[in-house]
């Protein structure tokens, strides 16, 4: 029977490898998602504005070299955010970092693009992490107005059709927005709403827009008139859009939905009926409060289960491997710009995930057989192998399986760590082993 301890490390954190005492408790985990909320940002969206616009001028210079120190600024800037990411992942508080990336996928925002690749770190830092155990409703708030966001889903470019600036310049609806909102941020693609609920929240959300200095609402998109969204009726002016958000948060069907998906990435398998029930009520008795819904999630039986069905993603992995070797923020801090490029943001698309880019609104995939591929796996053997040469001094094999997996660490695993020929392959065999890719 394996120790809660590590229950709680492999599934509800990135791996053991803490040096402080473990969070078992569902108070103890729960309160990591505060402690994670309490983390401030990098940069501010000014400073990131600053630097979009440095690029741009230099992308007018009349030289190729001025071209590509701005290029290179920008992969540094790049580099700077995955660092932080990382600290975060290794020495944060696992529970708590997990959710910050849960719900930064959940609201995916691909780094598509110059723009993009400056804004997606501000969405997950600014948007999301401040609300990650506050309420729902805030954080769906807080990412619709995000000027990432409505980029992404090109609300920047929908026009009410009857508006000032629809009329003047023959322009219409985008529905990008209205409806990624309704099918994967709140009610779910099984909702039972209807083209007609898109079309009017599309309708609503048409003053939604952005500058360069952020968020703008823009009186002259505006379509006129009340919209009709689930059977209420909102006016198109800021507090109504709030308010419908409002709505759509506390609606029961985006209560089973976001239920259903913490499910699905912390456990895995089929989603058990009662379990989905017990947050979804836990999620609408307080009105969306994220804190008491992960309470919900963690208060049951297979939360605790033995059975490991997930698969680590790539970054995972990776963040797996950093904390098993004791690695702390500092150590993060050191990594060079160029090894963090091929050593992780190059590794990982080699294994199939590329950072800050999912393939689609609806983010990553949650299925263990899509980063469980044979190229992916032996993505992941050469990776393990080249951190297994690095860190192969200051570890022993034995020592590092233990640290590792502590008890989910097999008989035969063990057994084979200890007949292992060198350190490197004694501590690449823990790296590629199944008890060490799932979670």
């Amino acid at each position: 029977m394996l120790k809660r301890e590590t229950i709680s490390q492999i599934r509800f954190g990135y791996g053991l490898g803490e040096s402080g005492p473990v969070a078992t408790s569902v108070d103890a985990l729960v309160s990591e998602a505060r402690q994670a909320a309490r983390v401030k940002p990098r940069l501010t969206l000014r400073q990131r504005a600053k630097i979009l616009q440095t690029y741009r001028d230099a992308r007018k210079a009349d030289t190729e070299a001025a071209k590509k120190t701005a290029r290179q600024k920008l992969v540094l800037n790049s580099m700077d955010d995955l660092r932080f990411v990382l600290q975060n992942a290794v020495g944060g508080p696992g529970f708590g970092e997990r959710l910050v990336q849960f719900w930064g996928d959940h609201f995916t925002v691909a780094a598509k693009g110059p723009v993009l690749r400056v804004l997606v770190p501000d969405v997950i830092e600014r948007a999301v992490r401040p609300n990650v155990a506050g309420r729902f409703s805030d954080m769906l708030r807080a990412v619709t107005l995000h000027p990432g966001m409505l980029i992404y889903l090109n609300q920047v470019q929908s026009f009410g059709p009857n508006s000032r600036a629809g009329k003047r310049q023959g322009k219409g609806l985008n529905e990008n927005l209205a409806r990624e909102i309704l099918e994967l941020h709140t009610l779910g693609v099984a909702s039972n709403y209807s083209q007609a609920d898109v079309r009017g929240f599309a309708n609503l959300l048409t003053g939604l827009s952005a500058d360069r200095n952020g968020f703008k609402f823009r009186n002259g998109l505006v379509e006129p008139g009340r919209h009709t969204v689930l059977g209420r009726t909102y006016d198109g002016k800021l507090p109504g859009i709030e308010q419908a958000l409002e709505d759509i948060a506390l609606h029961p069907d985006t209560a089973r939905h976001l239920a259903t998906k913490l499910i699905t990435h912390f456990i895995g398998g089929k989603p058990d009926t009662a379990h989905v029930e017990q947050i979804a009520q836990a999620y609408l008795n307080s009105d969306g409060n994220l804190a008491r819904t992960y309470s919900a999630l963690l208060d049951h039986p297979n939360s605790w289960s033995e059975d490991f069905q997930k698969a680590k993603t790539p970054f995972d992995f990776i963040v797996s491997a950093f904390r098993a070797a004791g690695a702390t923020k500092d150590d993060i801090v050191s990594i060079k710009p160029k090894d963090l490029r091929n050593g992780v943001v190059g590794a990982m698309q080699l294994m199939g995930q590329q950072m800050f880019v999912p393939p689609g609104p609806d983010g990553w995939d949650e299925v263990p057989e899509t980063w469980i591929t044979p190229p992916g796996l032996a993505a992941r053997i050469r990776w393990a192998v080249g951190f297994s040469e690095r860190i192969q001094d200051n570890h022993d094999p034995r020592t590092f399986l233990e640290r590792a997996l502590a008890d989910a660490a097999t008989p035969l695993l063990q057994f084979a760590v200890a007949g292992s020929e060198s350190r490197v392959e004694g501590l690449a065999l823990t790296l590629v082993s199944p008890e060490f890719n799932r979670r």
